[in-house]
């Protein structure tokens, strides 16, 4: 239910606010119930503060949006953006009096072109809508988080999204050609592009992807597409250790393959995948790799995948038949998150990356991290690109328990940056890991990000207290 202005409780400053922004946006997009707007307080995060929004708006066009911007750069009251906050990291996390800036009902897709191979949508397009409505035209749009079916494109960009299909086709990154933002004055900037190339000026459009709505509000983007791929087949190998899963990784890329899959799930991932959903998966492994390709021959491709597997240690290789069967499989993988979760109710989703060649590292210091603080921790990855997502799984009613699960999460992130690696490949910065931020990147690196900021927002409105 939607309150009133007048139903609405409200102080004065809030109700300055809320009719300042009733000036310019119709009374159904804007939400002061304060029952209603705690629903948008965060995003799905663990250990992450979020404050109490003043008030959510629901804005359906840029103008709105603009005037949203300028009603808060006039009352210096902080703008949090939100997609469908499937993210990670608390970078959707409302602070306390701001306003909620929801873009879910900025859901148009406005153009796909076969020729020019782009589509332009609006940021509350759902990932899965739009990788639907472009494979109606023989057009692929390759980013596939694991949360596709929810995510919106606004928040894959505002957070830098990956995927399972990374390994050959790339980031979200690599598909943003162009942007409409609006700036936290309220005015609107375009940057990139709609061509093939260009490099005309800085590169702004790159800047701003994995901004985590610090820098200016997407409100339109250009996004390139490819031709739709041949469906593609998935193998599943079997190994007694997790080093050696690793081994048959390094294998297999170094040997020149372009997998348009590679994704590792350890034994406890795998048992909590079959407990949730009964699939059937090989509980006796210590680790199961999934390598697909969508090459026009893919039984040959797996083939040779096989036996390098093989050589590395692999107990069993299994080829899938179909792509009914190859479906099933990443099916598991999947939901993989979700069945972790379920094994103690609250998880932690840390999202290290770290180069290939250590990645057998990585899975073992997690093992050892697990053993230290008497917890589970499970591990997918996107094994092609050493993105791990070493999952520690605690009971939050249990405080011992929960601080044993956030140091944890510390000495995973610790132990990535000692491997040569970042403390996040997708998931973003957020509230979690700023700390860890600063760690990576030094003191010059926080020094101008921060002059970076101060120049897209000077009064510090946008998304306050994230990143760093």
């Amino acid at each position: 239910m939607i309150m009133s202005r007048i139903e609405a409780p409200r102080d004065d400053a809030t109700g300055t606010l809320v009719d300042r922004l009733l000036a310019g946006l119709p009374s159904e997009a804007v939400l002061t119930d304060p029952d209603v707007t705690v629903s948008y307080a965060n995003d799905m995060a663990s250990f992450c503060e979020a404050g109490t929004p003043a008030v959510v708006v629901l804005p359906r066009t840029v103008e709105e949006v603009q005037h949203v911007m300028r009603t808060a750069t006039a009352l210096r009251v902080p703008v949090v953006p939100q997609g469908a906050r499937t993210g990670l990291s608390g970078a959707a996390n409302a602070s306390d009096g701001c306003i909620v800036l929801s873009l879910v009902k900025m859901d148009r897709i406005l153009e796909i072109s076969p020729v020019d191979r782009i589509a332009v949508v609006e940021p509350g397009v759902v990932n899965a809508t739009l990788s639907r409505a472009v494979g109606e035209h023989g057009l692929y749009y390759p980013p596939d988080p694991s949360s596709w079916e929810m995510c919106t494109i606004g928040g894959n960009i505002g957070t830098a999204s990956g995927g399972l299909c990374c390994v050959k086709y790339g980031v979200t990154a690599e598909y943003v050609l162009g942007l409409d933002v609006v700036l936290a004055d309220g005015r609107l900037m375009s940057t990139g592009r709609r061509t093939a190339k260009g490099v005309a000026g800085y590169d702004l459009t790159r800047l701003l992807v994995g901004s985590e709505g610090s820098l200016g509000i997407v409100v339109r983007a250009v996004l390139a597409l490819k031709p739709q791929p041949p469906r593609q087949l998935v193998l599943a190998a079997e190994f007694g250790s997790a080093r050696s899963a690793c081994d048959a990784v390094c294998r297999i890329m170094e040997g020149g393959h372009v997998p348009s899959l590679l994704e590792l799930m350890d034994r406890t991932t795998v048992k909590a995948v079959n407990a949730l959903a009964h699939m059937g998966l090989p509980e006796t492994t210590e680790a199961l790799l999934l390598a697909a390709f969508d090459t026009h021959d893919p039984a040959a491709d797996l083939a040779a995948v096989g036996a390098l597997c093989e050589a590395a240690g692999a107990t069993q290789v299994v080829p899938a038949e179909d792509t009914a069967e190859s479906e099933l499989l990443l099916q598991a993988r999947r939901l993989s998150l979700t069945a972790l979760e379920a094994v103690k109710g609250t998880t932690m989703i840390d999202d290290v990356c770290v180069p290939r060649s250590r990645l057998g590292d990585m899975l073992d210091g997690i093992e050892r991290v697990a053993e230290k603080y008497a917890l589970t921790i499970g591990v997918c990855a996107h094994a092609g690109d050493g993105n791990t997502h070493p999952t520690v799984c605690f009971d939050a009613t249990d405080p011992d328990e929960s601080r044993r699960a956030r140091e944890s999460f510390d000495e995973i992130m610790a132990l990535g940056l000692e491997l040569g690696g970042t403390i996040t490949g997708e998931h973003g910065v957020g509230v979690l890991k700023k700390e860890w931020l600063a760690r990576e990147i030094g003191p010059v690196g926080l020094e101008m990000q921060r002059a970076v900021k101060a120049a897209f927002d000077p009064l510090g409105i946008l998304n306050p207290g994230k990143v760093f």
